[in-house]
């Protein structure tokens, strides 16, 4: 947790000048920044919900690394995709003046991260408190190398490190493309769209005039732009938990996510399923692909008129959701 970074800072190995803004990348809920000077400080997170957190905390936020500014230290938080964690690694080297501070559970690969950054450079001891490292390295240091090149394309769509299914179509969604009917309606909705994949389909089949792609993965949400190319569609960078619609939606498609970290949290589709149920026409309907094992039918029923299973098998459900009680 994050108490390796206040130990760094009051221990002052880690250095924050008195000057500069320090940048802090992939930071979550569950971090703690009070050591840092929070008028000087910020935070790049491209997740929405964490984004919109530190927010309103009074830190200033942007999904991404400003176009040329500079930083006097940084701090970044491991994440366990490794491809994206040594590109954000790379990302904050390359604009940071002083010193870069590495945190993270050895779940999230930070000795892995040590191993390789001590056949470059010579890190600090690192602190090791919590299941988990800080260390930190010099200003200098070269990680061009980390950074993505150009990525084969996952038939034919473009995806980026750390984004859900980004080396291949996941499995789940396959399913519920080919599931969907000839006709979805004429305003359909992709919550919590990715890189696109759902949408795409949904716009092979009859009769659709609008289609919403909510994503809380800005990474993922710029890919879906690129993926997603009808003029038809519109993109929002917004959690699918909450989001509203502007006008009322006749389908709802989606394969809501159900881990947070490493741990399953089934809630996070319940909530999928229970604002797809707000935004919904009186007659909507609502396709959703899952795992096999998600509790999906309780918070359903109790959402709609009537929940059929339509596709399936061993590892996953498509269930088909038709008339929302709560609809607006």
């Amino acid at each position: 947790m994050s108490i390796r970074l206040t130990l760094a800072v009051e221990a002052q190995g880690f250095v924050v000048p008195e000057e500069g803004r320090v940048l802090v990348m992939q930071a979550t809920a569950a971090h703690d920044l009070s050591a840092l000077p929070r008028d000087r400080v910020l935070v790049v997170q491209p997740l929405k919900p964490d984004h919109d957190g530190w927010a309103a905390q009074g830190f200033a936020v942007a999904a991404e690394i400003p176009a040329d500014e500079r930083f006097a230290a940084a701090v970044v938080f491991a994440t366990r995709a490794k491809a994206e964690c040594r590109q954000r690694v790379a990302e904050a080297a390359a604009v940071t003046d002083g010193q870069l501070l590495l945190d993270g559970a050895k779940t999230e690969g930070i000795d892995s991260l040590l191993k390789e950054l001590k056949k470059r450079t010579t890190p600090s001891a690192a602190i090791s408190k919590a299941h988990g490292k800080a260390f930190w390295i010099e200003a200098g240091l070269d990680l061009a190398d980390w950074l993505p090149g150009e990525r084969a394309p996952v038939e034919g769509f473009v995806t980026a490190p750390g984004v859900f299914s980004a080396d291949g179509v996941d499995p789940a969604s396959r399913m519920l493309a080919a599931a969907l009917p000839e006709k979805l309606g004429a305003r359909v909705a992709d919550l919590g769209a990715g890189w696109g994949y759902l949408s795409a389909a949904a716009f092979e089949r009859a009769g659709v005039k609008s289609l919403d792609l909510v994503e809380a993965n800005h990474v993922a949400l710029i890919c879906a732009r690129q993926n997603v190319t009808d003029e038809r569609a519109s993109f929002h960078w917004a959690d699918a938990r909450d989001w509203g619609a502007k006008s009322s939606i006749d389908t709802v498609i989606m394969n809501p996510p159900f881990h947070s970290g490493r741990s399953a949290e089934p809630s996070l589709g319940q909530a999928f399923i229970t604002n797809a149920s707000r935004i919904l026409v009186g007659s909507g309907r609502l396709y959703l692909v899952a795992n096999r094992h998600l509790p999906y039918e309780a918070t359903l029923d109790g959402a709609f008129a009537k929940v059929t299973e339509v596709a399936g098998d061993r590892s996953f459900k498509v269930l088909l959701a038709e008339r929302p009680k709560r609809a607006r």
